[in-house]
């Protein structure tokens, strides 16, 4: 009911004041969660995104189509981004690398799913927010786009770098995956690179320790 409440009625509030004010260029977050299933990779954003993993992808998949009608029906121009799993400082703190940092520093167990065989399309949020500049200047009748690293990591790895980053090792405990959840993400982002010039700078390791430095001070002053 959240996600319905946030994702769908939300945004269709969002179309309606953009139809009211079809002057208005819209810019929307999709998600990689839109690839669902898929196995194919890296995800393209000519893939079918029929066979979603999740409810929340459900949502974000029917932001897509009600951008889509709206466009079609009153010509309001949109752009939806795909973002893949963004990262950083004042990140989720219910996102995987927040609460391993949470957990390490304050000697619980973090949780690593499929038994750590996961890898993910971590994107830094610098990088992100250029791409959501990119994308408003070209001010499109109608795009999708994917804002990711093109560059999976294992879980391991993400693991590692935030251990090395904070000094101490974490314990882990081992669990089958998630219903819902999905083995590999990975993004495409020729078509993103051609229009936006959309070229991710920022490494895994060089964006945890920056992370890592943010998380240090944060909670110090909490």
């Amino acid at each position: 009911e959240a996600y319905v409440t946030a994702n769908i009625n939300g945004f269709l509030n969002i179309l309606e004041l953009c139809r009211k004010h079809p002057q208005l260029y819209l810019t929307y977050a999709s998600s990689s969660s839109v690839y669902g299933t898929n196995t194919e990779t890296p995800f393209s954003i000519n893939d079918r995104t029929d066979h979603q993993a999740s409810f929340y992808g459900v949502t974000k998949k029917t932001n897509e189509l009600m951008a889509h009608a709206y466009h079609h029906l009153y010509k309001i121009p949109v752009t939806g981004l795909r973002f893949f799993t963004v990262y950083g400082p004042w990140g989720r703190p219910d996102m995987a690398y927040f609460s391993f940092a949470k957990f390490i520093l304050e000697d619980r167990p973090i949780d690593v799913y499929n038994f750590g065989k996961m890898s993910r399309d971590f994107t830094y949020v610098d990088d992100i927010v250029r791409g959501i500049a990119a994308a408003m200047d070209l001010e499109s009748q109608y795009d999708i786009f994917n804002l990711g690293n093109h560059k999976p990591e294992s879980l391991g790895s993400l693991i590692q770098l935030i251990e090395e980053s904070l000094g101490k090792k974490a314990q882990q405990r081992h669990l089958p995956m998630q219903s819902g959840d999905v083995e590999a993400t990975y993004a495409d982002i020729d078509y993103s690179h051609e229009k936006l010039g959309f070229i991710p700078t920022t490494s895994l390791k060089e964006g945890i320790s920056r992370f890592i430095a943010w998380y240090k001070e944060y909670t110090s002053q909490a």
